[in-house]
């Protein structure tokens, strides 16, 4: 008898797929994902991203590696073998079949009996909050409420892992927000792994204890959310999950566990190492600032001590609600953006063309790799 699928820990090790046997979709990928954990693929379109979900889900099979599922390999397995379910980004909801029968369509295809699978989809409706509209065609449903329905039919096989493809993509940006907290409450019931592909970034975050940040098929970085967003490795990842600056620049010397950078529009700039200790003189080097760190002074207003100081001029101002986007003069060929809370911003606003200092504080810069 086969080893059964014991929880929803998931093991991706030394993952290739190609389709024509010379360009590799997936190329050599290494993950963990914790049993009971939410994990987000992120990348742009054709990162290999879906491909690897479908891989998990046994809809296509690896050209080399192995997939373990609670800890059984399960490459060549069918998907009910695996104990995965998924959920399309298109629902794939049969439109004949009212709420309740689209629900218990799987446990009808296992034969269960009528009144046991109406039992588990009455209890499933339950939980999705759709019991007043069990008796309704998807016609007669909001886009919302069609998803549920079909987050609902996912779950009531009772999986180990739940692969959700894209799920909010078809959805205006305030029911995007709903069904984020829908999806993060269902996962926290269901207590199963959800592993969740998008491209878009504040959806990850907003959502995963895990994302996976892919680029041309390998995974660029992968933890908790916040380390992702906050800590960023490389130039890739810090302007894919938006909100950081990259800037470069020319190490002119080292000082104890800082390098001073200096470039064209930049002076004795000082960045941590960051632990780096391959780095040396003359080297040229990104770092990143996130930039809500960045102050705006006018340049007769003296900026506190401990900081970096670098002038510019106000490009661009785009209100964002509770924060003013200030788009600078480029340091280089690297932009520079401050999010400056709207609160302050009105206190003595700027305008397009003034001078400004950009300040920040000299450990609140990042080396990346």
């Amino acid at each position: 008898m086969s080893k059964p699928i014991a929880d929803g820990s998931i093991e991706l090790a030394g993952i290739v797929k190609s389709y024509d046997g010379v360009t590799q979709v997936v190329d050599g990928v290494n993950l963990r994902i914790p049993d009971g954990a939410y994990c987000c693929f992120l990348g742009p379109s054709g990162c290999g991203k879906t491909t690897i979900l479908r891989m998990i889900a046994g809809h296509e099979d690896p050209t080399d590696g192995e997939i373990l599922i609670g800890g059984r390999n399960v490459v060549g397995l069918a998907p009910i073998e695996r104990r995965t379910a998924m959920m399309f980004q298109s629902y794939a909801l049969f439109p004949h079949l009212n709420v309740r029968d689209n629900i218990a369509f799987a446990l009808r295809v296992r034969g269960l009996p009528v009144a046991e699978r109406r039992k588990a989809a009455d209890a499933m409706i339950e939980k999705v909050r759709l019991t007043e509209l069990a008796d309704r065609l998807p016609a007669q449903l909001s886009g919302g409420q069609q998803q549920r329905v079909a987050l609902a039919r996912a779950a009531i096989t009772g999986p180990k892992v739940l692969l959700l493809d894209e799920p909010l993509s078809a959805l205006d940006e305030q029911l995007r927000v709903q069904m984020r907290q829908e999806l993060s409450r269902m996962q926290r019931e269901l207590g199963i792994t959800f592993v969740h592909v998008t491209h878009t970034q504040l959806e990850a975050i907003a959502i995963a204890d895990m994302v996976v940040v892919m680029e041309k098929g390998r995974i660029k970085q992968a933890g908790p959310a916040r380390d992702v967003y906050d800590q960023p490795r490389d130039r890739y990842v810090a302007e894919f999950l938006g909100g950081q600056n990259v800037l470069s620049g020319k190490i002119e010397r080292i000082e104890g566990d800082s390098a001073v950078i200096s470039a064209q529009e930049l002076r004795d700039v000082v960045v941590p190492l960051g632990g780096r200790r391959t780095v040396s003189t003359g080297d040229h080097i990104d770092f990143a600032i996130r930039r809500d760190d960045i102050n705006l002074t006018r340049p007769e207003v003296a900026a506190p001590g401990g900081r970096a100081k670098v002038p510019s001029r106000v490009r661009a101002i785009e209100y964002q609600g509770n924060f003013v986007k200030v788009i600078l003069d480029n340091i280089g060929s690297d932009e520079l953006i401050a999010y400056v809370p709207d609160r302050i911003f009105y206190r003595d606003p700027f305008a397009v063309g003034d001078v400004v200092m950009a300040c920040w504080e000299k450990d609140k810069a990042r080396m990346l790799a």
